[in-house]
């Protein structure tokens, strides 16, 4: 799984530009695309996206323990 992609694609169903998705994250646009690349992330960071994007990002890692 590569959560960056994941991330990216759920900013997209949401219709959320990346601008104000950075703006959101208190980062710059340039980092937003940072963490699309990004294969895994801090989990704070990905608490906070979540929070953002109202999408359950950690369930992809729980799921991968069944």
């Amino acid at each position: 799984m590569h959560i960056g992609r994941l991330i990216h694609r759920k900013l997209l169903e949401k219709h959320m530009t990346v601008v104000s998705f950075a703006e959101r994250l208190s980062c710059t646009r340039v980092n937003a695309y940072k963490i699309f690349n990004k294969k895994s992330i801090d989990t704070d960071m990905l608490l906070r996206i979540s929070s953002i994007l109202e999408y359950d990002f950690f369930q992809h890692y729980s799921n991968m323990l069944k």
